[in-house]
């Protein structure tokens, strides 16, 4: 793992400097994740771990922010298994259209079962008719 860390972080770290920039993170960010960075994001995100306030993050600082976004990642994950679970057609692991219907309407919003599908359709990317845990973080990110 450490040395895997290490890798990880030399490919970031462009210049061999052993500290990795902002401009640094959006490259590698843009290469490795294709995620489009801003500038600005890209300094906040050196900001959150830089605790030498020096601008830029050694190996220790670097691994701080892996672990806050695999913290913050978790997170996230975990609030959207829960708000998969209220969708979901117990005990079948898959939000069906039947189980969509009868939570929004519990919401208040009476949608007819066609009118259901036609929402599951268009993030169920296997084409089984109903919403995996998979579909459903996609759908949630769109």
């Amino acid at each position: 793992m450490a040395s895997e860390f290490s890798r990880v972080f030399s490919a970031f770290d462009r210049d061999d400097d052993g500290k990795i920039s902002a401009a640094e993170l959006r490259l590698c960010m843009k290469a490795a994740l294709g995620e489009d960075v801003s500038a600005e994001d890209a300094d906040e995100l050196v900001a959150s771990a830089d605790t030498d306030g020096d601008g830029l993050l050694s190996q220790e600082e670097f691994l701080k922010l892996v672990q806050l976004e695999a913290a913050a990642e978790e997170e996230r994950c975990r609030g959207l298994k829960e708000a998969f679970g209220m969708y979901e057609m117990k005990g079948e692991g898959c939000i069906t259209p039947l189980s969509l219907k009868r939570m929004l309407s519990k919401l208040g919003s009476h949608q007819e079962i066609d009118e259901c599908k036609a929402m599951i359709c268009r993030f169920d990317l296997d084409g089984d008719g109903v919403l995996s845990f998979e579909e459903f973080k996609v759908m949630m990110d769109a």
